[in-house]
């Protein structure tokens, strides 16, 4: 018998990654830190991306910009576009890392070629100003479009 996702019985891990999802929400951040922490540890983007935003802003825990960069970055690597939108946006701003235009550019392009429309408007600006990119009119409108914005 093949097991699916949809067809599996729910694992600890499984329960244990959707209650910390829950608290995240709920804006419990001292639970979510305490069950988010052990899985984002163990390589789990969704965790890794909450326990991100969590250690940037000192929900729950001290805030802790490298940590809060590791989390992101780790995220993001493993493809999650959320996390990928939000190293992208660790980059432009120079929040818990370095400013770097290009490699911002980059992480929004990853994650705007999985359709997050924040992504491909934040892509779409940079390409009209330039940042991180030669300024490129066409580029700029054919990601205002993907994001379902009117261009001229």
């Amino acid at each position: 018998m093949v097991t699916t996702k949809m067809n599996r019985q729910p694992t600890t891990v499984d329960m244990e990654l959707g209650s910390g999802i829950a608290a995240f929400e709920s804006r419990q951040f001292s639970i979510a830190t305490g069950l988010l922490s052990p899985l984002a540890n163990a390589g789990d983007p969704q965790a890794q991306y909450r326990m991100a935003i969590m250690a940037q802003n000192g929900l729950g825990m001290h805030e802790n910009h490298p940590l809060a960069f590791e989390y992101m970055k780790a995220a993001a690597e493993a493809g999650l576009d959320i996390a990928q939108h939000g190293l992208g946006f660790m980059y432009m701003e120079g929040e818990c890392t370095e400013r770097d235009a290009a490699r911002a550019v980059h992480w929004f392009t990853k994650a705007a070629e999985q359709g997050l429309p924040g992504s491909q408007t934040t892509l779409a600006m940079m390409y009209e100003e330039g940042r991180g990119v030669e300024k490129d009119p066409e580029t700029a409108a054919k990601w205002y479009r993907m994001a379902g914005f009117e261009t001229p």
